[in-house]
């Protein structure tokens, strides 16, 4: 009769704990799925080819400069001139982020020295920004130690737009 006792708090136990368990993993799903939403940001604003703004539930937003590439500047800014397809380079990621909300991606360094916001960017249909701008000719390859993660990646599809004669890389052949 003690065996049985003790074989039905152990097996009341042992289903309870199951229970907890799947009832955990259950929060802990909800609550990912919930961060995932959480880490999209809706872009605001296009600054240029590499920079936009984005709603981070502050008043003023989040500046955000893009990992690993530079585009051309869009309109005089302090002692930079506006540059060969600026403007292109600013309608196509305004075009890109058009009703979007995307993911940020961080490397070692999130911040540079004027205090925007250092990432990669990934729309939600998972299109890497920072990769696609680079591989249509709309930004070069700038890689500032020690944010390096994709410096490889860049720099390959540099070359293919440039061989291609995508984007700015139009510009020697015309």
């Amino acid at each position: 009769m003690k065996r049985l006792i003790i074989f039905f708090i152990v097996a009341s136990l042992t289903a309870f704990s199951c229970n907890s368990k799947s009832g955990n993993r259950k929060a802990q799903s909800e609550q990912s799925e919930q961060s995932d939403k959480e880490g999209f940001l809706k872009v605001t604003k296009v600054v240029d080819g590499d920079t936009f703004w984005a709603d981070d539930g502050s008043a003023k937003g989040k500046k955000i400069r893009l990992i690993g590439v530079d585009a051309p500047e869009s309109r005089n800014v302090f002692k930079k001139k506006k540059g060969y397809y600026g403007e292109e380079a600013k309608n196509y990621l305004s075009n890109m982020f058009d009703g979007q909300s995307v993911r940020l991606e961080f490397d070692v360094d999130s911040l540079d020295q004027y205090g925007r916001t250092l990432a990669y960017i990934y729309l939600t249909d998972g299109t890497f920004v920072n990769a696609d701008l680079v591989k249509n000719g709309y930004a070069m390859v700038m890689t500032v130690p020690p944010n390096v993660k994709y410096a490889d990646e860049f720099v390959k599809y540099q070359q293919e737009a440039r061989e291609n004669n995508r984007g700015l890389w139009k510009m020697n052949n015309e």
